[in-house]
């Protein structure tokens, strides 16, 4: 027997949101109608009955969250925010996809009030959806008390065909399933029809059959048009479950009402003007009234947000009594959901003096967490299947498992990712989006590109994710150019609001966690060695937490080398070599590009100065070292299989060949003549 309650204003406040679809692809020229008008029916009942937060305090850290997962769908999720009462005005409604305006193409984060993430390119969502509610069970199990369920809440995700035949989807599926994820719940828009027309040409597969196979709780709704009961059924029933993740499959039909209802016609463009109208009369709406919203439907909607209200200032007062009954955790909690790291934690940082043993820079990195991740109970993290080589995992961590694998339990901070790097990504995005963890993730740094999609996502959002990303040269060695990232580097860097870090010894890895860990708005990419790195004389936090600094610095110089990571050292030797001809050769080293712009111009151009030629060194791809350097040096296309050494010697990285290489430049540019200008001056900057 189904408890589903009709209320009177149920079909106006759907034909509310079908008609207000219309309208505002209609009035953009541009967008996305069809998803909309045939999910109106579930966001209303989602969204009526089940759905807590406050819109007048849109962060209210126990709110339930909703995701967006097939974000082309974008004007259903700005409706429901205007008409909750969020701050979105009919006015930003109007200006829905023009320039500057609240209602962007795809919902974006940290932009639209109400938006939990950023969707757009398919399959993200769904991931992050899996980091928000894993992030729900993480800080549920640590700080939950008898009496005091603080930390509750559901993490709802609408996603479509295209979403599930992403493979980040599939990823964040199975990894959900095995966590027993039970306050997820996905609801999945089986339209059966996608940009290039019906599923069938496409996508045939039971996706029934595959979520149970996952480890889901399957349900559906046969007619997700008007089948209201039916729906709050599924997700009551969803609800119940609490050890594993629930899809429920609705059937609908894009675009209802429309003349071209159940098309791929009405997907991705704007309905014509008489279709509008003959939808808006079919529902008993003015035709010609746009942007038409009954007071009956505003009445509805705002019942539901003053329930929210209420809801908050229950919470509240549960937390304060909490604060009376455990001081301590409630110290904490706050401080996490403030987003402050605890005070001191820097001076944890190892430092080094370079009498101390070369190692590389994976190792020095877990000296770090190791330091660190006591005093920052924050800190959530994993490998893709990778933790004995990138050495993330601290000593006496437990993992997050679910209890009943006795593998570990939810307040275990180490996340065992399996085999998949995008969902590991696309997750992280969704614990950072959470509050009250800095996500990290680890791979080897070529693997980093299968995770693409998401780290660039990460940029976008602002997210503060950390990517410890080991092997990150041809110093890995035999496993060859398969594994070997030439080319990625060059990608992570041009990524806006990406700090790619490539640290050449002990203090520089310490820099990097430094200026990451502090980097609240900021991802960062810590690229790491496999062979070992000495500490170099110079080095220090301090210097290194620019991005950039003079290493080694003489007057005079005939030439500047400027490096990262593992070339520093042999940049170095290179130069002392030099040194015993009687050439004078500066050394750089610039473990972050990103960070190091953002350094004054004085200083900038004191480090890259002019004077003598600067030639950059790494065994990467040089592409985007001309902005720092007049020459470069590095790979030209793909590494080799061998020991390392070998390898380095092949393709000339060598102190020896480098101080020949650093000869045949001086003589280039003395022979050119005039001044050598530094290439950090230039015309324009953006």
């Amino acid at each position: 027997m189904s408890k589903f309650t009709p209320e009177p204003t149920d079909s106006t406040s759907i034909a509310t949101i079908r008609t207000l679809a219309a309208d505002v692809v209609g009035k953009a020229n541009s967008g996305h109608p069809g998803a909309p008008m045939g999910m109106a029916p579930v966001a209303h009942v989602l969204f009526t009955r089940f759905f807590n937060a406050n819109p007048k305090s849109s962060k209210w850290f126990n709110r339930d969250r909703f995701v967006l997962s097939n974000g082309h769908a974008c004007a259903l999720q700005y409706i429901l925010l205007h008409l909750l009462g969020y701050k979105l005005s009919m006015d930003d409604l109007k200006a829905f996809r023009q320039l500057d305006s609240l209602t962007p193409g795809h919902p974006e984060t940290h932009h639209t009030d109400g938006i939990e993430v950023t969707t757009g390119p398919l399959g993200q969502g769904f991931a992050n959806g899996v980091g928000l509610a894993m992030a729900q069970a993480h800080l549920g199990a640590i700080y939950n008390r008898n009496n005091f369920d603080l930390i509750n809440n559901y993490t709802y995700v609408f996603t479509g065909d295209g979403c599930l035949m992403e493979g980040v989807a599939s990823e964040a599926a199975s990894l959900a399933g095995h966590l027993q994820l039970g306050n997820l719940i996905v609801i999945y828009d089986d339209n059966h029809i996608s940009i290039d027309g019906d599923t069938a040409v496409a996508f045939t597969e039971n996706v029934e059959q595959r979520f149970l196979s996952y480890g889901w709780q399957v349900l559906h709704v046969d007619d997700g048009d008007s089948d209201l009961a039916g729906i709050y059924d599924a997700i009551a029933a969803a609800r119940v479950e609490q050890t594993k993740p629930t899809i429920i499959r609705l059937r609908t039909t894009i675009g209802y009402g429309s003349k071209q209802q159940g098309t791929h016609g009405v997907h991705g463009a704007p309905l014509k003007a008489d279709d509008i109208q003959s939808l808006k009369s079919k529902f008993g709406f003015p035709p010609d009234q746009k942007f038409y919203v009954p007071q009956e439907t505003y009445d509805t909607y705002r019942a539901a947000a003053l329930r929210g209200a209420k809801l908050e200032s229950q919470w509240s007062s549960l937390l304060a009594a909490y604060g009376r009954a455990y001081p301590k955790e409630h110290a904490e909690l706050t401080r996490r959901i403030s987003g402050k790291l605890p005070q001191g934690w820097e001076q944890n940082l190892p430092v080094y003096k370079p009498s101390d043993p070369a190692q590389a820079s994976r190792k020095l990195s877990e000296i770090v967490l190791t330091a660190i991740a006591p005093l920052i109970p924050d800190l959530m993290g994993g490998s893709a299947d990778l933790t004995g080589s990138n050495l993330t995992k601290v000593k006496g961590t437990v993992d997050f498992q679910p209890p009943s694998t006795g593998l570990g339990d939810y307040t275990g901070t180490y996340i065992r990712y399996g085999v998949r790097e995008h969902g590991m990504g696309a997750i992280a995005n969704g614990l950072h989006a959470y509050g009250g963890i800095v996500p990290f993730v680890a791979t080897f740094m070529n693997f980093v590109s299968y995770a693409a999609g998401a780290v660039r996502l990460s940029a976008l959002s602002k997210h503060q994710v950390i990517w410890v990303a080991t092997h990150d040269s041809i110093g890995l060695g035999e496993d060859g150019p398969t594994h070997q990232p030439i080319e990625t580097a060059v990608h992570l860097r041009a990524i806006p609001n990406l700090d790619f870090w490539r640290p050449a010894d002990g203090n520089e890895t310490s820099a990097s966690y430094l200026v990451a860990l502090n980097s609240k708005e900021t991802p960062s990419v810590l690229s790491l060695s496999r062979q070992n790195l000495p500490n170099l004389e110079g080095s220090s936090i301090e210097r290194a937490a620019r991005g950039g600094y003079v290493l080694y610095d003489v007057d005079n110089e005939d030439m500047t080398i400027v490096s990262s990571g593992s070339e520093v050292p042999i940049a170095l030797e290179a130069a002392s070599k030099l040194k015993a001809e009687g050439i004078n050769v500066r050394l750089v080293s610039l473990p972050c590009w990103s960070v190091f712009d953002k350094q004054d111009e004085q200083y900038r151009l004191s480090v890259l100065r002019s004077g003598a030629p600067i030639l950059s060194l790494e065994a990467l791809s040089t592409v985007g070292w001309q902005k720092y350097s007049h020459e470069q040096f590095g790979l030209p296309a793909w590494g080799a299989s061998g020991p390392y050494q070998k390898v380095y010697e092949k393709f000339g990285i060598t102190g020896t060949n480098i101080a020949a290489v650093s000869k045949k430049v001086i003589a280039f540019y003395k022979q050119k003549g005039g001044e050598v200008v530094s290439p950090l001056v230039k015309a324009i900057r953006l």
